[in-house]
């Protein structure tokens, strides 16, 4: 549906008529009850099973029932550990009906961050999916003076002792529903969650977002990009980000379509061919892997298939670009091979993705060009946007009808976008948070008095398309003065499949240097052509092998300006994860942590601060 169309089909909740996101979800239920909502797989039985909305309704009865018993206050906090499943959606629905605030707690994120995120939020209950997730809080307990509540679903916790907080299993306290799903009148204006930011570069902050924030965002975002009831949403990112729990739950459930649970993401390429979704949310490093996986294979199949391969690039985006009025359509013989290259190029990679896909979208970070042109040049409706979790989150968005290279879209409808001083992106609308959590200063920095948000994002509009050019505090600025974006660096280094993770360094530095995590098993393809030892943890600091890692970076920075080159690098096996601190659950980089724990090697490659091939 373009910007500014109404809903011929009336299949959408509105805003209006939803008023909350419990009475969303009873809306949809009523509407829709035999329609199928929710899909996953039962590894007991080893089969996908599906769940109408009617059950899902029944179910979520259930968790209302269960949680009014808790009697806990109006505005109380909840917090939710799960993995993504029906469950989030019964607990999330259960705790909202009652008025209470819901607290996401990323499923595998540290016990250190669960804990600082409980005790800042002071819930008073947690639902978790595994015993383990208990256990770690132990240490942690005697700082969680508000927790009096752990509800389990692994029965194994039963036998769980020695806790201040008490330890239900979800088996025992889970009352049966009836169907009966009680939604009261509420305020669209009240505080719905606390949704915690990611804490890339510092302590995470609750992001005060509001029935009507959540709404008005997900329906703002049908207006550009339509979802209909036949499609079905492929669901991975974690539903603690703001992302996927707007666009991958609430909207879903507004335009009445099914979301089916994806296992994990190293299952993800078997569950786009299970699922065969026609919509998938996902971030940009799912569609790098994608694009390196399929170069990889195509240059092992040598230079006649990688002509191929780049002959059906030029043709499809000849294709895309005369779909989008921008060129005339191609010429008569590239009409003739599109049906040959489609299916025996474009056709194979979008087979890898379910081979139904109607919209994909990549959020969270901006996607390299070069691998969005090649996704729409093999044909798949690659759509980028740009957003922040203290605007629930999505701001801008490209449209099927107008996806223009390399830009966020347009403000979506209802949304105010302008650019302030030094180039920072300023959003308002119904979709700007309430503010930070117990954090008042914070909020008064954040949104000023007219009402706009301060991103802390640079960009620029041309013709109402936004364009990101990077966060203004992670601009490096090198002691020769120049200016480096290390984000766009980094996704080009990880190009190169022998790269899984890199992180550039250099603030303040005469030169860039980086520090880079190997893929394994190419790093013993490597260390086998320079003829050194891959077990042995010295050959990762062999002359030989810094010498052909930076050529291989400098290979894919030839296309950077002369000053963005890499001189020296830190190289390990072990990957940056988001249990050990490192990474956010949408795979950002907590720069900070990364700084902290390479201080001493980054020190190391700056002790001289000698710049490699310019001095001596």
């Amino acid at each position: 549906m373009k910007t500014g169309q109404t809903d011929p089909s009336g299949h959408i909740v509105t805003p209006d008529a939803a008023r909350t996101l419990q009475g969303l979800f009873r809306c949809r239920a009523e509407r829709t009850p035999s329609s199928s909502a929710y899909s996953f797989f039962d590894p007991s039985v080893g089969v996908w099973k599906t769940l109408a909305w009617s059950e899902i309704l029944i179910q979520a009865t259930g968790w209302q029932r269960s949680l009014a018993q808790e009697r806990l206050e109006t505005g109380a906090r909840v917090a939710i550990q799960l993995n993504n499943r029906p469950e989030w959606v019964c607990m999330d629905m259960a705790a909202l009906s009652l008025g209470l605030v819901v607290v996401p707690l990323y499923y595998f994120d540290s016990p250190e961050n669960c804990a600082y995120i409980l005790r800042d939020s002071g819930a008073a209950l947690l639902v978790v999916s595994q015993r383990q997730q208990v256990e770690a809080l132990m240490p942690f307990m005697d700082r969680l003076p508000d927790l009096k509540t752990v509800v389990c679903l692994d029965d194994q916790a039963a036998s769980l002792t020695g806790f201040d907080a008490e330890v239900k299993t979800c088996s025992r306290w889970l009352k049966r529903g009836n169907g009966d799903f009680r939604t009261s009148e509420t305020d669209p204006g009240r505080l719905a969650s606390l949704v915690y930011t990611s804490g890339t570069t510092g302590p995470p902050k609750g992001v005060m977002l509001t029935h009507a924030n959540f709404l008005q965002d997900a329906f703002a975002v049908l207006k550009t990009v339509m979802a209909f009831p036949e499609d079905i949403f492929l669901s991975f990112l974690p539903l603690s980000h703001s992302f996927e729990r707007t666009v991958g739950y609430y909207l879903p459930m507004m335009a009445g379509s099914q979301v089916a649970y994806a296992r994990s993401p190293k299952e993800l390429v078997d569950d786009l061919r299970a699922v065969r979704p026609t919509v998938l949310i996902s971030v940009p490093r799912v569609y790098e892997k994608f694009y390196a996986r399929v170069m990889e294979e195509v240059q092992v199949k040598g230079t006649l298939v990688e002509r191929f391969f780049r002959l059906a690039a030029e043709t499809g985006w000849r294709h895309f670009q005369a779909s989008q009025g921008r060129r005339p359509g191609p010429g008569m013989l590239y009409r003739m091979l599109w049906p040959l290259l489609r299916r025996f190029a474009a056709g194979k990679v979008l087979a890898a993705m379910g081979g139904r896909l109607r919209v994909a979208v990549s959020g969270a970070a901006s996607l390299q060009p070069e691998i969005w042109r090649f996704f729409v040049s093999m044909g798949l409706p690659l759509l980028q946007g740009y957003g922040l979790t203290e605007a629930s989150p999505v701001v801008s968005a490209n449209s099927l009808e107008e996806n223009v290279p390399g830009s966020a879209g347009r403000p979506i409808p209802g949304v105010e976008v302008r650019i302030g001083k030094h180039a920072e992106i300023l959003v308002r609308g119904p979709n700007v948070m309430k503010g930070y959590w117990k954090r008042p200063e914070d909020t008064r920095k954040a949104v000023d008095p007219e009402g706009w948000l301060h991103t802390g994002d640079k960009g620029e509009l041309r013709e109402g398309h936004l364009f990101i050019s990077g966060r203004i505090k992670e601009i490096m600025v090198t002691s020769t003065g120049e200016n480096v974006v290390p984000s766009a660096v980094e996704s080009a280094i990880v190009q190169d499949t022998l790269f899984r993770q890199a992180m550039v360094i250099g603030e303040g530095m005469p030169f860039l240097a980086v520090l880079l995590v190997l893929d394994p098993q190419r790093w013993e393809d490597l260390a086998g052509s320079l003829g050194v030892e891959p077990g042995v943890g010295s050959s990762l600091k062999d002359p030989r092998v810094l010498d052909a890692v930076l050529k291989r970076v400098a290979e894919r920075l030839r296309d950077f300006p002369g000053h963005v080159r890499i001189y020296r690098a830190i190289l390990r096996l072990e990957p940056w994860t988001i249990e050990s601190g490192l990474i956010t659950p949408t795979l950002k980089l907590k720069r900070d942590a990364l700084r902290k724990r390479f201080s001493s090697e980054s020190r190391e490659l700056y002790a001289d601060r000698f710049v490699p091939g310019i001095h001596g």
